[in-house]
């Protein structure tokens, strides 16, 4: 089989998933979305670190900044990230996303109209930056057409629109070098605002980077949660923050 023939196929697939009728949806994804909302609201724990890192979130939000977050693993860096940006809800609902269909798009999307994105192990410039335009599209789209209902669909057809405004990478020391231009350039290009999630020592390594180190306009160290705070994750069966993986 050929490239084009894939192409030509692949291209298929998407417009036909695309203009599908709203009520061909999967019923398992209503589902686990259900599902979704009922977890976060009953095994997410609110802690003074994590009111800090959404104080931190709104403020690159707002002002369009890079930020960069690091702490050690099990302090809840992943958990807050997809805790702000609602991703348990909103990653399933974009996946199975539909042209021109907004009337059912999650509530917690227009709260902070932000993109969680967790890069592969194994990484190129190029895909991270068709991930991220992927992402953003479909955020960008929905949010468009939710609050402007009598817009023509043809303008709701701009790539990377303004109806995103935050971009969280966590993992972000996954990328190397090379793949690291493809976040700062979506920045540069979009203005959409720029979290790097890390482990310590990343900010140093970025010191080596200048290019993306001088932009940096927002550091945020995530610390473990304080020892008053302890019991309420033993509450959950959880290891004390620090002691394990469960970031």
């Amino acid at each position: 089989m050929t490239d084009t023939q894939t192409s030509e196929e692949e291209l298929a697939d998407i417009v036909e998933a695309a203009f599908s009728p709203a009520d061909e949806r999967d019923e398992r994804f209503r589902t686990e979305q259900a599902a979704a909302r009922e977890r976060a609201a009953r095994e997410f724990i609110i802690t003074k670190q994590h009111r800090r890192f959404a104080e931190f979130c709104d403020a690159v939000r707002r002002d369009r900044y890079i930020g960069l977050c690091y702490g050690p693993p099990g302090v809840g860096k992943t958990l807050s990230a997809r805790r702000y940006t609602h991703w348990d809800i909103i990653g399933p609902y974009l996946d199975h996303w539909r042209y021109l269909e907004y009337e059912d798009a999650p509530p917690e999307m227009l709260e902070h109209k932000a993109i969680l994105y967790t890069p592969k192990i194994h990484n190129t410039p190029r895909i991270v930056d068709k991930d991220l335009c992927f992402w953003h599209d479909r955020l960008s789209w929905t949010v468009e057409g939710h609050l402007h209902h009598g817009h023509n669909p043809v303008d709701l057809v701009q790539s990377c629109g303004p109806y995103a405004e935050l971009l969280i990478v966590d993992e972000a020391d996954r990328l190397k070098t090379p793949s690291l231009e493809a976040p700062r350039d979506h920045h540069d290009r979009t203005g959409i605002g720029l979290i790097l999630i890390g482990m310590p020592g990343i900010e140093r390594g970025l010191a080596r980077y200048p290019q993306l180190y001088s932009r940096v306009g927002f550091l945020h160290h995530y610390q473990p949660p304080a020892a008053a705070q302890q019991p309420a994750w033993r509450q959950l069966n959880a290891d004390p923050p620090g002691d394990g993986d469960h970031r």
